[in-house]
């Protein structure tokens, strides 16, 4: 059998366009409200949550959203902290002590630099504590770039709608990152990164499939799978999809 190719071919990309269409269209009446996306959040607020949400709901994250920031109220607060200070805060997320960590580690480099981070990926690969991920919400959020905010949930969108990766890590998968920053690539960079992971999180959840309301069943690989939903996709499968 060929070997999968490493970037996305023409019809990837177009099953790629089509499902960011579809998703900012989705967004506008299914999004999730959470205290980061208010407008007028600042970047500081937004690059920290993106920290925050790395392993943890981001329910959990909006349960201490209001306590942290009113005692956090920016980078230099958090540079001034005790680490088990930090932790205490910390410990409903989960991994508490490694986050505080790193978390102010980030924090001690932003307050030297009055918040602002460096502007490309090679400059953020040797900022402390962060990874690729918390490099392009820096990259998206504080320099307006159109990066996307690729974890697994993303990926198991991408993967279901277009086709599967060929590596483990997704950090390193050279289909997946190109795939990702082709979904991005039109519209508001920063609704498309939501509305794919409120779908994610609402419809193609791993836990809890929701294959019999979603519209991208026809395009999706996981109905031939053991999808937890098969038997009710089975019953509805005559109800309006939508093929990209």
């Amino acid at each position: 059998m060929a070997s999968l190719p490493d970037l996305p071919t023409r019809g990837d990309k177009r099953k790629i366009t089509n499902l960011g269409r579809f998703l900012r269209e989705w967004f506008k009446d299914n999004r999730r409200d959470f205290p980061w996306r208010e407008p007028g959040t600042g970047t500081y607020e937004r690059i920290c949550v993106e920290v925050l949400l790395q392993r943890t709901r981001a329910q959990t994250v909006a349960n201490i959203y209001a306590e942290f920031f009113g005692r956090f109220p920016d980078w230099e607060e958090i540079a001034q902290t005790d680490e088990l200070e930090l932790g205490e805060f910390l410990k409903p997320l989960g991994l508490w002590r490694r986050r505080g960590s790193g978390l102010k580690k980030l924090a001690c480099y932003a307050a030297e630099r009055h918040g602002v981070f460096p502007d490309t990926e090679m400059d953020l690969a040797d900022v402390p504590a962060v990874g690729q991920y918390v490099a392009n919400a820096i990259l998206l959020f504080q320099h307006g770039q159109r990066k996307p905010l690729l974890d697994v949930n993303m990926a198991r969108l991408l993967e279901r709608c277009v086709r599967p990766r060929r590596l483990a890590d997704i950090r390193h998968d050279p289909w997946l990152q190109a795939a990702s920053s082709w979904l991005v690539r039109r519209g508001d960079p920063i609704m498309t990164n939501w509305a794919a992971l409120d779908y994610s999180a609402s419809v193609c959840n791993i836990a809890r499939n929701r294959c019999s309301s979603c519209k991208l069943r026809s395009s999706c690989s996981c109905l031939n799978t053991n999808c937890a939903d098969a038997k009710k996709f089975a019953a509805s499968r005559n109800s309006p999809s939508l093929s990209i």
